[in-house]
Order: C-alpha cells, then sequence, then structure tokens
C-alpha cells in the first residue's frame, strides 16, 4: 500500500516555460527544464538564466556566455604561436 508520500509528483519531469523579462511562464508544469547549452536538468526554484529571445534556459553564467560568445577567450588561429 502506496502512503501519500510514495505518489510520483504531478510536478515530476520537464516542464514547458515562457521565458520573459525578469520572469517566466510555466505553460507546461514541471520540476525542472534543461540547460540549452549542457543539457543539465534546472530545478525551476534554481532557474535563474534564460534568454527571452531564444527562449531556453541556462544553468549557470558560464553557460550563458558559452551560447553567446563561443568564441570568447579563443584567440584566431594566426594569433597561435
Amino acid at each position: 500500500m502506496l502512503n501519500r508520500s510514495d505518489r510520483p509528483s504531478p510536478m515530476a519531469g520537464e516542464a514547458e516555460v515562457k521565458y520573459l523579462d525578469g520572469d517566466f511562464r510555466v505553460v507546461r508544469p514541471g520540476a525542472f527544464v534543461r540547460c540549452a547549452v549542457t543539457g543539465l536538468p534546472i530545478p525551476l526554484e534554481e532557474l535563474k538564466y534564460w534568454s527571452v529571445d531564444l527562449q531556453e534556459a541556462y544553468v549557470n553564467p558560464e553557460a550563458v556566455l558559452q551560447r553567446h560568445f563561443p568564441n570568447a577567450g579563443r584567440r584566431p588561429a594566426d594569433d597561435r604561436r
């Protein structure tokens, strides 16, 4: 027999989210979204970084930089010696 706490949460699984300026709206309930760069799950209560234009989430500031500035920190091949 299952206890109340043994039931799977109706919020389990991946959420569908509409990213807004300074906020987001949950379109389909879930517990997390995936980082567009790393693929890691991000619990909704920990979601801090996203792109309104691209409508995608990021796990941390480094993922934001990697997405928007993929060549940052890399020198052109001609400059390597």
